[in-house]
């Protein structure tokens, strides 16, 4: 599965990363991507974005949670 969303849950799994999570709270808790990853990861991937794999649940403004991660094999 794609490195950025393995990061992600892993540091969901570690409680480095709280849900419902913003996008601040991703570039802390996953360093090491590049700048842009961090806003449009989420966007990209939120549940009806009618494109691509759906792994995040937009529940605010600029605030998100996981699909549960299982769905997806990890």
């Amino acid at each position: 599965m794609h490195r950025v969303y393995s990061a992600i849950v892993k540091a969901v799994e570690l409680g480095s990363l709280v849900e419902p999570f913003s996008i601040n709270d991703f570039r802390k808790a996953c360093p090491g991507f590049a700048e842009g990853t961090y806003k449009a990861f989420p966007y990209k991937h939120k549940l009806g974005n009618g494109s691509t794999s759906e792994l995040f649940v937009k529940v605010g403004i600029g605030r998100f949670k996981l699909v549960k991660p299982i769905r997806y094999g990890l």
